[in-house]
């Protein structure tokens, strides 16, 4: 993606005007974003500057401050700006109400709102209803940044005080069922707005700045009316296409890469929509050389930019290249020492790496920066549950949520540390608030299912392992735990096929060069789990399967060398074949290491699952009277150091039966 210099000096030019118009809507987290996003774009070069301001710029007023471009909306701008600032100033000291207040009074309001919707969206056009209308039921006469300011002031007076209402985190009284009572207002409201709008023929009416259909959107989804949500929040980008708020909006409603692809012919043509193709995919856990290959083209327009430096780095460890993903998030805050955003996700890294004097200075750091963010207590709760002080790390990632009750890492987190604690009422209780608060996070299912196979429900914990496993279909974990579940169920049959999937996803995430979809014989396999291949193994025996159990323990035992020794003429190109809808792509750098690492070079050594699978062989080897494979593998079991008596009982066993065997040839 190449832009010009006169393509960058637009976008510079409307970021700047962004920043200004989320300001005065007081949208202070799309301003950060937008700011940080144009303060990412290289300056121009000293000569460029000063050819630019050759012209002399003492009367020069940019054109972020100009008033708006409709008249009828500069004029009442102009009328409104005394109250206007009162009203801001009122918002920047969080008195909400008041703001409100300034311009949408309760009597005013309760006279809008006490019209029936039926006289507004009569055919007669806006004029004659308003007519129609007596005067303390038409709608004020106010600019929409004065409207949207109040009803956003509505909206967050809402937030505020339902959570002043809710109960203590996780009490006996937190049902998580407190409404905000101000949506219902606002939502009238602007339901009211739109619809005289829609009556009107066009004439004497400003067009719409596209914020007030971000908030009706945003009132929507709190709402739960997804499907109305996403048509104004789609009308909103396409009007003011640089609000990222309306864009993350966007992002929430969307579960499934269908869902994406189906609605981005749909979305304005421009730079914000390619961020957010971009920015979606990161959180829907995609992975592949494309989305690797749009963040670097971003990256070349904004390379400082500490919102793609993220989702450069999520985009690692979703991927599961931790090392890499550690990296990303390490020059993250050595170039951005304060910035507190997504550190969250780091201290995950750095707990999973188990790298504790890292995780200690990250706790230490923004400790410093800002105690009372809700990253903060998340990572100084990872850095206690590190230490396996699992009660201090709860009260943190309470705090957390005390702070920030959307807080999605906490609740997941504090769900991981009640299993730690053997409190499965209450894991379930946060996993549930998590889903609750994104339907998208694997985590929250996973840790559901297996808090309920803890508690021996096979049934529900397999619904929430398919749920998990229907968010990440490329993760072997997740396939594993399936197939597990399904074998205590005594459906064999369906957990191999699970378990089958399970190492499919394993090879792609090491982009090993043979595929489990080709038809053809195996020469040879990348570096499976041996316990998946054990469990896989015992369930053919179950089946009475022989050969197929045979084939899979002697792949499991071949892993010890990474070789596939049991591979060949077991038909295991069939027996593992799996429709082939890996997803495309070449392989990263990253991924190209893994399938080094996975290529057979290296073995997993003597396992426990191992040493099963060589005793399952040896008893089989005697079963059918190979008793110089026995005794080789029980002789192997000896060195291995695992179930020696048995093993040593198998030897004496097959060299008895070899002897009497070679007696009964003379």
């Amino acid at each position: 993606m190449g832009l010009t210099a006169k393509d960058i000096e637009h976008l510079k030019e409307a970021l700047q005007q962004a920043v200004v118009k989320f300001s005065e809507r007081c949208l202070y987290q799309s301003a950060k974003w937008a700011a940080e996003l144009l303060d990412s774009i290289p300056d121009a070069s000293p000569a460029e500057v000063e050819q630019r301001t050759a012209g002399g710029m003492g009367n020069y007023v940019h054109p972020a401050f100009f008033p708006s471009a409709d008249p009828v909306e500069a004029a009442l701008e102009a009328k409104e700006l005394n109250r206007y600032l009162l009203a801001k100033s009122f918002f920047d000291c969080k008195e909400f109400d008041r703001c409100a207040a300034v311009f949408l009074p309760e009597s005013t309001l309760s006279g809008v709102l006490s019209a029936k919707m039926s006289e507004i969206s009569s055919p007669r056009g806006k004029g004659k209803a308003n007519a129609a209308l007596p005067a303390e039921h038409a709608l004020p006469a106010l600019s929409q940044r004065s409207l949207f300011l109040a009803l956003y002031a509505k909206v967050i007076s809402g937030e505020k005080r339902k959570d002043e209402d809710s109960e203590m985190i996780m009490g006996p009284q937190d049902l998580g069922a407190v409404m905000n009572k101000q949506l219902l207002i606002v939502s009238r409201f602007l339901e009211r707005w739109f619809a005289e709008r829609e009556t009107e023929d066009g004439e004497g009416l400003p067009p719409s700045q596209g914020f007030l259909e971000y908030l009706y959107g945003m009132v929507l989804v709190k709402q739960k009316n997804d499907q109305t949500a996403k048509d104004y929040l789609m009308q909103s980008v396409h009007i003011f296409p640089w609000n990222w708020g309306c864009w993350l909006e966007l992002t929430n409603l969307i579960s499934r890469t269908e869902e994406l692809e189906k609605i981005a012919p749909h979305l304005p043509q421009n730079i914000m929509s390619f961020i957010f193709h971009a920015n979606t995919r990161v959180n829907l856990y995609q992975q592949g050389q494309d989305l690797a290959a749009s963040l670097n083209d971003l990256l070349n327009i904004f390379p400082t930019s500490s919102f793609l430096l993220t989702c450069k780095a999520l985009l690692n460890y979703h991927s599961k290249d931790l090392m890499t993903a550690e990296q990303d998030f390490s020059n993250l805050l050595a170039l951005h020492p304060h910035r507190l955003d997504s550190l969250d996700h780091y201290s995950n890294i750095l707990y999973v790496l188990n790298s504790r004097p890292k995780l200690a200075f990250l706790a230490h750091l923004c400790s410093s920066i800002d105690k009372f963010r809700p990253e903060s207590c998340v990572v100084i709760g990872n850095y206690y549950s590190l230490l396996s002080l699992h009660e201090k790390a709860v009260q943190y990632f309470r705090r957390a949520l005390t702070l920030d009750r959307s807080c999605l890492s906490a609740w997941t987190l504090m769900g991981h540390e009640y299993v730690e604690l053997k409190n499965t009422h209450a894991a379930i209780e946060s996993y549930r608030r998590a889903v609750d608060v994104n339907r998208r996070d694997y985590r929250a299912w996973y840790g559901l299912g297996q808090t309920y196979e803890v508690l021996e429900m096979h049934a529900y914990a397999l619904w929430y392992y398919k749920k998990a496993a229907g968010l990440r279909p490329w993760d072997g974990k997740m396939w594993q735990a399936v197939g597990s579940c399904l074998q205590k169920m005594g459906r064999d049959r369906d957990g191999i096929k699970a378990l089958k999937r399970a190492l499919l996803a394993d090879s792609y995430y090491d982009s090993t060069a043979s595929s489990f979809g080709s038809a053809g014989p195996v020469d040879r396999m990348a570096q499976m789990d041996p316990e998946v291949l054990l469990q896989i193994a015992a369930m053919y025996d179950r089946l009475d399967d022989e050969e197929e159990a045979k084939a899979y323990m002697e792949l499991c035992v071949a892993q010890e060398d990474g070789g596939a020794a049991g591979a060949e003429g077991a038909g295991l190109g069939e027996s593992v074949a799996i429709h082939r809808d890996s997803p495309g792509g070449v392989a990263s750098d990253g991924e190209a290491e893994g399938a080094e690492r996975g290529s057979g070079h290296e073995g997993t050594g003597v396992t426990v699952a191992t040493s099963k699978a060589r005793m399952w062989l040896a008893r089989h080897s005697m079963r059918t009277e190979d008793y110089a494979t026995a005794n080789r593998l029980a002789t192997e079991l000896c060195q291995d150091g695992v179930e020696v008596e048995e093993a040593k009982a198998l030897i004496r066993e097959a060299r008895s039966r070899m002897e009497l065997a070679n007696m009964m040839d003379r």
